[in-house]
């Protein structure tokens, strides 16, 4: 609230004027509403959920104007204001509830159907415990790792991590990072969040165990922000290297890594990041790529290091780490800062903006679907508190704390989950460097220390501040927040200001940020000051309350030495407090605390034990809890030993300690075929796969035959007596006998298809040779657009074709019967394409010249690569429920709109034909659904709307171009992506990142009403249409069209 002594006036003025306001000159609703009261109105309804301040500015014109009759009319004018802001409240609060009932309807729904789907009932060891440190991949961790209590300890564990050397990777891509002198508050962007990740990264790279840890941002080389944010690297020391030097190794340590994306000359917020992240996904890779390669060489006997853990830091860096940890298949970890959905909430209980409004601005609903899709991926998410979890993460559809607590305790019996998944919750809070912490120990009675020219040696800011107290001896309470509403500054001032034996005993201090000048302050921001300065005169407070107008950053552990020097207490009166971390700098500093009782300080509280909680709305219980702890003196002295005493508990040592025991309890993830287990070859000449029998040794361990006799002939003939050329026929076979799917009797053939297999197993697979890869994801129909689309491609580089300069990819929806079908239908051989991305990313086939009854090769790694948190049949059942219920009724009879297409369904791609596309519900509406449910996947509308495809989540065609990068080293930026004017619901993910893409202009375009329309946010939020990768053909597209299209991305000359 803008403070409470305008509020009163005005009621006053109101009041006063009652019958001067001229009764037949009223409002007609405001007769008919009969018993209106503004003020009644003004007090209940209004000012305690909307920001008053343009009421306020109203009743300062109000006041100022000396004419009476004009002064009523202003009055007038502002209670119509109030009676419609009032209904306007109740409006909200009305579709508040609507949104709730809905909500809970929806989870009570899905949490009967999944324990349905499970077919047992909540048993007593399925109600589990409090929402907390929960788990459903194995046994709680909350009670095997025990806080760290002595220094004995900590060294016992520290030995224990010695032998292991992790890499871990962080990602934090909006604001300004760097490790030295940060520009907190610069922007929105560079806050708190900043200063977290820096120093968590740094804490990290010291901690045994650990060998590297990369931090990821974004590379910003602007006029507009200093050059150090344009270095691709920048190491961060560790703050203490006592017994660090002789675990460092060559690329051990912590480091900024700055990936280019985006605007390359231009710092923007947030909130026009979102097209640019595919961009970022790629160069992440390609850095942990070869980071990886490094660390092998270094640490890792010649096998690639992979990250033991992808971590990312708000919402779009969740994307992020979701996208790069689904491309590389190792665990994710997740934090989410601050969550879109409870803002969007706040917002919309204030009534100033409407939902669109909210997310043209804040982008909202493309940053509550990065939180979602962040639930889906993630291992585990970090909170700083347990307020979060139960306040703001139940919120999502992608976690119910309820259906957490069965399948949790499902797990613990060893019961199946049908396919269920929910990331675990992890109650870690953020730490602190305290070795720089002396608490002080002396008072206000010792003598002022002086230097060597016999002037006093205290820090200036003690001066700043003491020059507003007649007694400054005084314990301090001291207040460090900005004048913001919410942090409820205004109460504190009323509490010292009405109780006079607490003003006897105390001086308070607000360190309320820095100004300048009043008027050039936020509006809100300058209505709580001018607040608390007229309660300051309201109370004759001068000499009693300091506000000093500047200080730094690095006076803050100063004033907090001073109020400890004082014998004073902290307090945070803050409405809600989502964390509280001044609370535990000013117990560092030995100072004891008084607190809301409402978010986070409870958790500390619990912890430290070294104050008292309020209830921030009880003017009295704060004026309470201060008096007991400066005139208790035993009190204070406690609290201060027991803040002290456990303070460590908040280090970053032991933030780390525990970050380290829940990455160890995840299952560890890697790329499948670069496994030590599965690498027999430790002489390989190079660590990238290669075009050669390698490869195709790989592939066959992949499709995991069991070939005794090939194999006990290899290891006997070691010098290499055994035919190689028929070692390779018997594999190739194997792999072509599994993608037809006959059987092992099959496998074997004759001489002659011996020599022709051996001829061409060389050339298994082709991407790695080409210079370019040309991938075709045009989402029409097989029998139209499509088949123009590839002949036009295809005449468009002729040449470099027929050279085998460049190799060709379709990706599309249908399954590889359908493409047989096609390549048929149009003539086309198989080997006019290196690779098949089938089922909307869900199958990956290579094409062969071993065979012209099979030509196609599955690869079973990528089925591997893409399995985390696949449903399987749990999920099939839960679609098939779904669709059952999507149905058309007409009179009597119902229709049924969604069907499953057994025949081309796959493992891991659930398809259904859809009747009418029109009256399916989009996307979103099932991906919610099976969220509710626990169920995590990818649902991809496509073919125009007559399909739907499951696949898991990490699939899609775009994370299949990632995998190709990762397994045969195909060069993203030489990946050229055709693709029409619109297409499948994956097709934004098709025109972001370094490859380049072509679209082609009038083809799919009747599939953007259909498909599009009711998405949670516009393409334009997620897809850079001005970037220099993206061009756009001519209409028609003729073959040299689309060879000018090439030209123009540089691709070939001009």
């Amino acid at each position: 609230m803008a403070g409470n002594d305008w509020i009163n006036s005005y009621l006053e003025a109101i009041l006063d004027v009652g019958p001067g306001i001229d009764e037949a000159k009223s409002s007609l609703l405001l007769r008919e509403r009969g018993r209106f009261s503004p003020t009644r109105y003004f007090v209940e309804e209004v000012i305690t959920g909307f920001d008053e301040t343009d009421l306020h500015r109203s009743w300062a014109r109000a006041q100022a104007t000396r004419s009476p009759q004009e002064r009523n009319t202003r009055l007038e004018n502002m209670c119509w204001r109030i009676w419609n802001l009032a209904r306007q409240k109740k409006k909200l609060e009305g579709e508040q509830a609507q949104r709730m009932a809905k909500r809970r309807l929806e989870r009570e729904r899905g949490r009967r159907e999944a324990v349905a789907d499970m077919s047992e009932d909540l048993s007593e060891g399925e109600k589990g415990d409090v929402v907390g440190d929960l788990s459903v991949h194995g046994e709680s961790n909350r009670g095997r790792l025990p806080r760290i209590s002595s220094v004995d300890t900590m060294e016992a564990w520290a030995s224990q991590q010695k032998g292991k050397k992790l890499y871990i990777v962080l990602i934090s891509i909006h604001g300004l990072i760097r490790g030295e002198n940060m520009e907190l508050g610069r922007d929105s962007d560079t806050g708190g969040q900043v200063k977290y990740v820096v120093e968590l990264a740094r804490a990290l790279g010291s901690m045994p165990g650990v060998y590297r840890v990369d931090l990821l941002t974004r590379q910003v080389a602007s006029p507009e922000v200093d050059w150090s944010y344009g270095e691709p690297t920048e190491m961060l020391p560790p703050r203490n290297f006592e017994g660090l030097m002789d675990e460092m190794g060559e690329s051990s340590g912590a480091y900024i890594v700055r990936i280019p994306f985006g605007p390359k000359d231009k710092y923007i917020p947030k909130e026009l990041l979102w097209p640019h992240i595919p961009e970022f996904v790629d160069g992440a890779l390609n850095h942990v790529i070869q980071m990886s390669k490094v660390l092998g060489e270094q640490i890792g006997n010649g096998h690639p290091v992979w990250p033991a853990a992808v971590h990312g830091h708000y919402a779009d860096a969740g994307d992020s780490a979701a996208l790069l940890s689904g491309a590389l298949n190792v665990p994710m970890l997740f934090t989410g800062h601050s969550l879109g959905r409870d803002k969007m909430e706040q917002l919309l209980r204030q009534g100033r903006v409407t939902r669109d409004e909210i997310n043209s601005t804040y982008k909202i609903m493309r940053r509550i679907e990065a939180e979602e899709l962040s639930l889906d991926a993630s291992e585990i998410v970090i909170t700083s508190t347990r307020q979060e979890i139960e306040e703001q993460w139940r919120l999502y559809d992608g976690f119910d704390p309820i259906l957490e607590r069965k399948l949790r305790a499902r797990i613990r019996r060893n019961v199946s989950c049908y396919g269920r998944f929910m990331p675990r919750m992890a109650v870690i809070p953020p730490g602190m460097e305290f070795h720089h912490i002396i608490p002080h120990d002396g008072d206000m009675d010792t003598e002022t220390e002086m230097n060597e020219d016999g002037k006093s040696s205290d820090p200036p800011i003690w001066a700043e501040i003491m020059r507003f107290f007649s007694n400054p001896r005084k314990p301090m309470i001291l207040a460090l927040a900005r004048p913001d509403p919410k942090k409820n500054l205004t109460t504190l001032v009323k509490a010292f200001g009405e109780c006079r034996p607490l003003r006897e005993l105390a001086n308070l201090t607000l360190i309320m940020g820095n100004r300048d000048n009043i008027d050039e302050m936020s509006g809100t921001n300058a209505s709580v000051l001018l607040s608390i300065l007229k309660l300051v005169d309201k109370y004759d407070l001068y000499g009693q309350v300091a506000y000093p107008k500047h200080h730094k950053q690095s006076d803050v552990p100063d004033i907090y030495r001073l109020a400890a020097k004082t014998k004073g207490v902290f307090i945070n009166p803050a409405f809600i407090e989502p964390f509280g971390l001044t609370l535990i700098e000013a117990a560092a500093h030995g100072l004891p605390i008084v607190a809301t009782k409402n978010g986070g300080p409870v958790d500390i509280h619990r912890v430290l034990d070294n104050g008292l909680l309020v209830d921030p709305h009880d003017q009295q219980s704060v004026a309470d809890a201060l008096l007991k702890l400066v005139a208790d003196k035993h009190l204070w002295a406690k609290c201060r030993a027991n803040g002290l005493k456990n303070i460590h508990l908040f280090s970053w040592p032991e933030h780390c300690r525990t970050y380290l025991s829940k990455i160890a309890g995840c299952k560890p993830r890697q790329p499948c075929w670069l496994r030590n287990d599965d690498d027999d070859d430790e002489n390989s000449e190079s660590d990238s796969p290669s075009d050669s029998l390698r490869d195709i040794q790989d592939i066959s361990l992949n499709l995991k035959f069991s070939f005794d006799g090939d194999k006990n002939e290899s290891r006997e003939n070691v010098d290499g007596s055994l035919d190689s050329e028929d070692r390779k026929t018997k594999l190739e076979n194997a792999m072509l006998a599994w993608s037809k799917g006959v059987t092992r009797s099959t496998h074997k053939s004759g001489s002659a298809d011996k020599a022709d297999h051996n001829a061409n197993a060389g050339k298994f697979p082709a991407l790695r040779r080409r210079n370019y890869i040309f991938v075709i994801a045009v989402d029409c129909d097989a029998n139209s657009g499509l088949s123009e689309s590839v002949r036009k491609i295809f005449e468009a580089v002729a040449k470099e074709r027929a050279e085998g300069s460049v190799g060709f990819i379709l990706a599309t929806s249908f399954n590889i019967a359908n493409i047989r079908s096609y390549l048929n239908s149009e003539g086309l051989n198989p080997t006019d394409f290196d690779a098949f991305i089938c089922n909307s990313g869900g199958d990956l086939y290579y094409s062969s010249l071993h065979s012209e009854k099979n030509p196609f090769v599955v690869d079973l790694y990528y089925h591997s690569h893409i399995e985390y948190r696949w449903g399987g049949e749990g999920l099939r059942k839960t679609l098939i429920r779904w669709a059952a219920s999507i149905a058309d009724k007409k009179g009597e009879k119902e229709e049924h709109i969604v069907v499953e297409d057994e025949e081309t369904s796959a493992d891991y791609c659930y398809s259904f034909k859809v009747q009418k596309p029109g009256l399916v519900p989009p996307v979103k509406e099932i991906r919610k659904l099976m969220r509710i449910q626990a169920l995590r996947c990818h649902v991809i509308h496509c073919q125009n709307g007559s399909k739907i495809n499951v696949i898991p989540v990490v699939a899609s065609r775009s994370q299949a171009l990632r995998y190709l990068y990762l397994r045969w080293g195909m060069d993203l930026s030489k990946v050229v992506v055709f693709v029409g004017e619109s297409g499948d619901t994956d097709y934004e993910g098709l025109l972001g990142g370094v490859h380049k893409s072509v679209v082609l202009s009038g083809v799919c375009s009747s599939a953007r009403n259909q498909l599009h329309a009711n998405r949670s946010y516009p393409l334009t939020d997620v897809i850079y249409y001005d970037s220099p990768n993206i061009v756009r053909s001519s209409e028609g597209c003729s073959s040299s069209d689309l060879r000018a299209s090439l030209e123009e991305l540089k691709v070939f000359k001009g």
